[in-house]
């Protein structure tokens, strides 16, 4: 019987957010296997995923990874995609070595002036015809 094909884990962006995009770009360039989904944080499964995890979606700030049942924010996701990435983007686990309230304070710093420094749209782009498959749509 052929192995089951693994529920990726689902990436929860900013799909307003212009690094937010180039990072989910980056993600996706570097995942060929597919291990991971995505989903604007604004979408309905954006919200409905928050919502299934007790995070409240008008307040999250955030990139969420949600995997195996379980949800990440802030600087334990942005590591958990880097580890997920393999070589040589899993190094990233060193930073787990550093306190997470410190490494959710510089996560804050800079996730408060993103849109300063990268900009922002009025909604979210859509992916092309050959990323649709990476999106998590709404069923």
């Amino acid at each position: 019987m052929p192995r089951a094909r693994p529920e990726p884990s689902i990436v929860l962006f900013d799909g307003v957010c212009n690094f937010c995009e180039a990072s989910v770009q980056f993600v996706i360039d570097r995942d060929p296997r597919g291990r991971f989904a995505f989903a604007p944080l604004q979408s309905p499964t954006g919200r409905r995923l928050l919502a299934a995890h007790g995070l409240d979606g008008g307040a999250i700030d955030s990139v969420v990874l949600v995997e195996r049942g379980r949800a990440y924010a802030k600087s334990a996701a942005a590591l958990r995609i880097g580890v997920g990435l393999g070589w040589p983007w899993a190094l990233a686990c060193v930073g787990f070595a550093i306190p997470e309230g410190l490494r959710d304070a510089v996560y804050d710093g800079f996730a408060k002036r993103r849109y300063r420094w990268f900009g922002k749209k009025d909604a979210c782009r859509m992916p092309t015809p050959e990323l649709r498959a990476r999106f998590v749509d709404e069923v």
